[in-house]
């Protein structure tokens, strides 16, 4: 479960209502969520597949400039020559669609079709760093490539929290 106030911590970072939160998932040195586990299926039924979802700006700006300067090329470069890493990367995606299918079940709805994507274009090459470093942080040792995005992303918490915690932003029936 989620408490109100990582609620509003994390619809602060993203500037919106987030939508299927479950669980903190990662919580930064700073103690702001910053990996929140979110629901497989949408309150409306509609397939989620991102199960960790990065929420800190900071963090994600960092991986952000990560892929901009070609990290995710080079990575899936890495992934079509090693074996040895294309098997970790398929491990890390079997294990987080089990996680995700066990989310599904302990929420009683129907997991995700098989072949759904896992994250961040697993198992066959690297489509998004912040999925899979939102992966790793939620699992330590679960994501080898994570690891490494996180590791060349430094320490974006060094600055103190991304955001003083306030007011969620109201919803559309809200405002009405």
């Amino acid at each position: 479960m989620i408490t109100e106030s990582d609620a509003r911590s994390v619809a602060a970072q993203l500037g919106r209502v987030p939508r299927g939160l479950r669980a903190v998932a990662h919580r930064c040195p700073c103690g702001l969520p910053d990996v929140v586990e979110t629901a497989p299926r949408l309150p409306d039924g509609s397939p989620f597949p991102t199960l960790y979802y990065l929420t800190c700006p900071r963090a994600a700006a960092a991986l952000s400039g990560l892929e901009a300067a070609g990290m995710m090329r080079a990575m899936t470069a890495r992934l079509a020559a090693d074996g040895a890493l294309r098997a970790a990367h398929e491990r890390a995606h079997r294990g987080y669609v089990a996680r995700r299918d066990a989310a599904a079940a302990d929420a009683g709805v129907e997991p995700l079709p098989p072949g759904t994507q896992s994250a961040g274009g697993m198992p066959d090459r690297v489509k998004c760093l912040h999925a899979l470093a939102a992966h790793e942080l939620a699992v330590p040792g679960a994501n080898m490539l994570g690891r490494e995005a996180l590791e060349a992303a430094g320490q974006w918490w060094s600055r103190g929290p991304c955001v003083a915690e306030r007011k969620a932003p109201r919803t559309h029936e809200e405002k009405a």
